[in-house]
Formats: C-alpha cells, structure tokens, sequence
C-alpha cells in the first residue's frame, strides 16, 4: 500500500475546496493510505472529508497562514508574524512601482519564502506528496516523499508573480496537475520550461452527490421569488467579477428588466466594496448576497439563468455542477473558458465587459427557446469524470 500526502490550506466553502473533497470522497483507500495535512482544522467543509482520510494533526507555525498577522504575533509566533510584516511591506511597495491590481499573489510568495527557515518539516517518508493548493512551498521543501506533485487550478497568465521565485519551488515538482487543457497552455505561457512535468486532471464531479444535495431541504428566499433569477456562486474576490455584474444588473434595470433578480452565493473581501456598489445603484432588491452556504445547489436548482462573471478561472468548478442541475449556463469569455462550455451548445459565452455580461443577459432572458436548448443538451450529457482519478494513479505508480 502506498503512503500519499494531501496539503492544503483549510476547508473553507470554496471552489478548490469542494473539488477536493470530491477527489477524496473517490479515491481508492483499498491500494492507498491517505494522510491529510490542512495547515489550519477550519471550514464548513471540514465534516464532508470522507473518514478514510487521516486527518494529521494542527502544526501551530502552519495554522498562521489562515490567520492575521495580529493574530500570528498575539499567539508568539514572533519570526512568522515579522516575515508576515516584512512581505506585506515589500508586497505593497512593489504594487505600487509596478501598478500590479492584485498585489496579493506577490505578498503570499514573499510571505513564505521569509518564513520558511521558521517552518518545522514533517517528519514520515511518504511514496508521494500531493500539494493542493498554490504557493506549494510547504511540499516543495518540508516533506520527504519519492514523488512529488503540486495542482494548478487557475489562469497563471492572470496572476502576478515572481516567475523566478517561483519556477525555482516548481522545479522541486515531478508532476504538476492542471485542472484543464486551457488552465495548462496559460501555465506555459508563462513557465513554458516545464512542459515535460504539466498534465492535465480535470476535477472530480459527481452528478449523484449534487443532485442529492440539491434536494437538500434550506431556508431559500428564491423559492418565494416569481422574477426571473440569476444565481452566480463566487468568493466575492476581483478574479470573480461581481462588481461587474452589479454594473450589468443596473443597466439592465434602467432598460426597463424590472423582472430580474440576481443571487449571489459566496463571501471574501470585496465584501463591503460590492455592498457600496448595490447601495449606490439602488439595487438593494434586486441584487441579493446570500453570504457562505456549505451547499450551494438548493440555490441553483431554483435559478433561470446561472451566470459566471468571472474576470479569470482556472476551471470554474460551479459552472460544471449548474450544467450537471441542467441550467442555463453563461459565462465570459476569460481565457479558458471555452474548456468549460461548448458556446450555444450547453451554455453561452459573452464577452469579458459589463456589456457584454449585460448583453448576454438581455439576449437569454428574452429567448426562452435558447434556454431550453440548453438546458436539454446539459441533461442528455454525462458530466461524470471519476475516470480521471486513473491519471492521478498512473503517475502515483
């Protein structure tokens, strides 16, 4: 039996984290002994980890990266909490040199390299270490394993980072997973000398769980709703582009769609900033933060329209279950998504702007003939993928 290491961060509601969780609610526990390394025991996802899984225990040094640098100082992690200083400091000085919109990918880079001397290393051999989530410094250089492998679930091309700090931690990689055929050639793109080591994983799906959950019975405002919903579930990020899709409900509003309702699942840090932008549009009705749900798919099986008003995604795993709840489906146009829609075919894909979500909006709603066609094609398709796993094993073996 081999021994395998899965790292990430937390349990968190969130894209990533739902797309784990389905890789170890599949995984062969009959040929392989699976430890769970999360650097901090946290997250509504945490009771969906299927219990063959070895959750390892908290290792205090770990737990600061999902915690504040008052925090990390408060509980006398003195050298992790100063790098933490040092990192924001430098991060933000180069944001503003560079005019970099999301100095943040550069601030975590920063923010392990001058913390690593302070990080323990874990102490067991394994056969192979899986590192879940970027920056994959903590399997790079604190565990011993024969193999190593580090997934890829964003639009590199859309992230700035120091791509020399950076391809020296890939290097440490034997493997390194994309979760889509597009997800790698933006990779390339930009660390295109290790083309030998990317291949590509598509995220586990399974339709059986996510009509199940669907059916899940929860306190859900759309079900007295009579106008014509959009659901988007999203971490309230810039990457996600909800303040676009404010935008495109208010000229939608002045157009005269009095009819339309947008939903939106999630939570982060432009929280506050896409609260102004509802208030300031007048769109309190109309516009609806529903906050962090551990299930999303109750709020999904009741939309007209799902809507991604994503700005970049690595492979949108929300977009795959509202196809496999048969939803009409639309998306932007970021870089890889035409990995995840066949446009017109199974969902739509619109130009990447406040118009053209706005557009694609109009044009949906006023053709009930389209949506139907859609909705018919995501029934009759088979979005099942558990044979992607055979991948994972192959290069395990």
């Amino acid at each position: 039996m081999k021994n395998i290491l899965i790292a990430s961060f937390d349990m968190e509601v969130g894209g990533v984290e739902r797309s784990l969780i389905s890789m170890l609610n599949n995984f062969d526990y009959a040929n392989y002994a699976v430890d769970l390394m999360l650097y901090r025991h946290q997250g509504d996802f945490l009771n969906l980890v299927s219990n063959k899984v070895n959750l390892l225990d908290e290792i205090p040094q770990y737990t600061t990266f999902r915690k504040s640098i008052g925090e990390t100082l408060k509980n006398k992690q003195y050298s992790i909490g100063l790098s933490r200083i040092f990192s924001k400091i430098n991060a933000d000085f180069l944001g503003k040199i560079k005019g970099l919109s999301e100095p943040g990918y550069y601030q975590m880079q920063l923010m392990w390299k001058f913390a690593l001397p302070y990080l323990p290393e874990v102490n067991k051999q394994y056969d192979v270490a899986i590192s879940y989530l970027w920056p994959h410094y903590f399997v790079a250089e604190k565990v011993k394993a024969k193999k190593k492998i580090a997934w890829i679930h964003t639009d590199f091309s859309k992230v700035e980072t120091d791509i020399k700090m950076d391809l020296k931690m890939w290097k440490k990689f034997d493997y390194i997973v994309a979760v889509s055929e597009a997800c790698k050639t933006s990779f390339l793109n930009k660390y295109g000398e290790l083309e030998n080591k990317v291949i590509v994983i598509e995220n586990i799906t399974s339709p059986e769980f996510i009509r199940e959950m669907a059916n899940e019975k929860v306190e859900n405002p759309l079900v007295q709703d009579n106008r014509f919903k959009i659901v988007t579930v999203a971490r309230l990020s810039h990457a996600k582009g909800i303040d676009n899709a404010v935008k495109a409900l208010k000229i939608l509003k002045e157009k005269g769609y009095d009819e339309i309702a947008w939903y939106v699942v999630g939570y982060g840090g432009d929280e506050s900033m896409i609260k102004d932008l509802i208030k300031e549009s007048k769109l309190e009705n109309s516009f609806i933060l529903l906050g962090k749900k551990t299930n999303p798919y109750p709020y999904i099986k009741k939309a007209d329209l799902y809507v991604q008003p994503s700005r970049y995604e690595g492979k949108a795993v929300t977009v795959g279950e509202a196809q496999i709840l048969s939803k009409p489906v639309m998306i932007t146009n970021y870089t890889t998504a035409n990995s995840q829609v066949k446009d017109g075919i199974d969902g739509c894909i619109t130009e990447l702007s406040v118009e053209g979500i706005t557009t694609g909006i109009e044009r949906l709603y006023k053709d009930s003939g389209k949506r139907k066609t859609l909705i018919n094609n995501c029934k009759n398709t088979d979005y099942s993928n558990n044979y992607e796993l055979e991948k994972l094993y192959q290069i395990v073996n």
